[in-house]
């Protein structure tokens, strides 16, 4: 998709390129590339950001692989990235190929759980917003991250430290065993004969990882584990 017209603010000078990652303040607009599968939630954003002069939306793509393609092609100084987009690849994997090829990304969503922050900051994000911030909060973030510095929600970094804060659970070999199994969507039944133990002991064990994981399903223990790196 090609960016709807709107007064552009002047172009960089000639010692900073258009689409030169780490913009510095002064040196020029920050050239931003917008995904979202909703096209009214582009439509406001592009309104929102054209209120800054120091902001140049270049392109607006409505999924992950016209993010990839058109990042390639413009090489903006940063792109603001939805997570949940619809047919094609998602946010995470998008934001993976455009950091991979040297780009910078400000993950810009509604979701906020353990695992999509995870999946996104390992992805090579630059930063992860919540829309609900106010747009003087977003304005900052994008300039941070435009900059390579790491912007984060505040309600984001404050679960980002408190997981950082919060030890590995200590699993035994046994429940790690029986976790390996889960995965494999295994039943009590069918973990007790591929480990040789009985049905019983696999609830006692099943029982112990959910207390340490902090779940109390199958599919919440499967989901921490996978997520905190529990899983051989």
């Amino acid at each position: 998709m090609t960016p709807r017209n709107r007064a552009r603010s002047a172009p960089p000078e000639p010692s900073s390129p258009p689409g030169a990652p780490g913009v510095e303040a002064g040196t020029g607009p920050v050239r931003l590339l917008l995904c979202d599968d909703h096209a009214v939630v582009r439509a406001g954003l592009l309104a929102l950001l054209g209120s800054e002069p120091d902001f140049d939306v270049v392109g607006e793509a409505g999924g992950g692989d016209e993010a990839v393609a058109m990042a390639a092609k413009l090489a903006p100084d940063l792109v603001l990235m939805d997570l949940q987009l619809g047919e094609g690849i998602d946010g995470v994997e998008a934001t993976r190929r455009i950091s991979a090829a040297g780009g910078r990304v400000l993950v810009l969503t509604t979701y906020d759980t353990d695992a999509d922050i995870t999946r996104a900051i390992e992805a090579g994000a630059t930063g992860y917003l919540l829309k609900a911030e106010r747009s003087e909060e977003l304005f900052a973030a994008i300039r941070a991250a435009a900059q390579g510095r790491t912007a984060l929600s505040a309600p984001v970094a404050s679960r980002v430290m408190e997981r950082m804060r919060s030890p590995r659970p200590s699993l035994t070999d046994r429940e790690r065993d029986i976790l390996g199994q889960l995965a494999r969507g295994l039943g009590n039944r069918e973990i007790a004969r591929a480990l040789f133990i009985s049905e019983a002991t696999v609830k006692t064990h099943l029982g112990r990882i959910y207390d340490k994981l902090g779940v109390d399903t199958r599919a919440g223990a499967v989901a921490v584990a996978t997520e905190r790196r529990l899983l051989a």
